[in-house]
């Protein structure tokens, strides 16, 4: 009796491949650009995320926004959809969650940063649906929608800002009230070095939450299972019943709320963030992208995925110290979108290898 190997190996290993590849090209380019510091800016890149409990703190803390861009783009991508419009509802949900921080001080500390959250996300979820409709009702393609949103979502918070809760002197949106922010529970203490406290808050359990929540969604519910019927197969799943239009509105809605939701865990840290007033979209929500691809989509694979592209930026910048540049780390995380894209080839790959030694093509 030959031992079946699960389809989950392969996902992995597929990963890991698309890792090794990036990684390897960012240590071809280092030696390139400075052979004698190579090694030793290779060596911070792997292991500084590591040094102290601050970055292992910053770790945490800038992964907590891109595991839930991720998670929407994975999401939507679960259901046959390409969300490229993270970045808007990052940023719409954002400025939902500023307003109310900074605006809402009748409310008391414990609900503050709750109702916070809420408007960051019924802003994002409002905004992801607007693909959703236009593809459901006029079936326009959502990527070609989601750009466009993008930049009006942009622009639109740009002009908000300067309307309601501009600081002029900075050019950016005001800082949120205290009882706005997220809780810390005591994180600030454990990671820290010395005096140079990380940012990390609670922010990083509510991601790591919503990630199960999407799991369980998409793999133990009904709706789940009608949303994944809708994206492999629409026809098949019109004639089963299921309402296409619904499903793909659905789907872009939620995409939407949790991105907008990322936005208000970015600026709801504490950490003295604010919105500024720039024509710049929000490069959390594109990072979004190699997180779900180097995940599979998988919500569960996201979280480590998430991890693990905050590692590479922490590691790029104490990677400056070797007079090496921060691009690198850009460099070494297309590449690895590059290389995960193809993921899939090498998963099919492996497959059909496993497949012809056990005589079954």
């Amino acid at each position: 009796m030959k031992l079946k190997i699960p389809d989950s190996i392969f996902d992995v290993a597929s990963s890991i491949t698309a890792i090794a590849v990036g990684l390897f090209a960012g240590f071809i380019i280092m030696l390139i650009s400075n052979a004698s510091q190579a090694l030793w800016a290779f060596q911070t890149i792997l292991f500084s995320g590591f040094r102290t409990m601050n970055d292992l703190g910053q770790v945490l803390y800038f992964a907590t926004p891109i595991i839930m861009t991720g998670l929407s783009v994975g999401f939507a991508a679960k259901t046959g959809l390409f969300n490229i419009g993270a970045s808007g509802q990052f940023i719409v949900g954002a400025y939902a969650a500023i307003l109310v921080g900074v605006t809402c001080n009748f409310l008391p500390g414990h609900l503050h940063w709750v109702a916070a959250l809420i408007a960051a996300i019924l802003a994002g979820a409002l905004w992801g649906a607007l693909p959703g409709i236009f593809k459901a009702v006029f079936n326009v393609h959502e990527v070609i929608t989601c750009i466009m949103t993008n930049y009006i979502g942009m622009y639109l918070v740009n002009f908000l800002i300067t309307r309601t809760i501009f600081d002029s002197e900075r050019n950016q949106s005001m800082r949120v009230m205290d009882s706005a922010n997220l809780p810390g529970l005591g994180m600030d203490r454990i990671f820290r070095d010395g005096f140079i406290v990380s940012s990390v808050n609670s922010g990083i359990f509510i991601a790591i939450f919503f990630a199960v929540l999407m799991y369980f969604v998409l793999e133990k519910t009904v709706l789940g299972y009608e949303l994944k019927a809708c994206g492999f197969n629409r026809e098949a799943a019109r004639y089963a019943g299921i309402n296409e239009k619904r499903s793909i509105i659905l789907s872009m809605t939620i995409a939407g709320g949790l991105s907008g939701l990322g936005g208000a865990l970015l600026f709801l840290s504490g950490s003295g963030v604010a919105i500024n007033v720039v024509d710049i979209l929000a490069p959390q929500g594109f990072s979004g992208i190699p997180v779900a691809l180097l995940a599979l989509n998988n919500p569960i694979g996201i979280i480590f995925s998430g991890l693990f592209i905050s590692y590479l930026g922490v590691g790029g910048f104490n990677m400056q110290l070797a007079d090496f540049a921060l691009q690198i780390i850009d460099i070494i995380i297309a590449v690895i979108i590059y290389s995960s894209a193809f993921a899939l080839i090498v998963k099919g790959f492996i497959v059909s290898l496993r497949k012809r030694k056990q005589g079954l093509i």
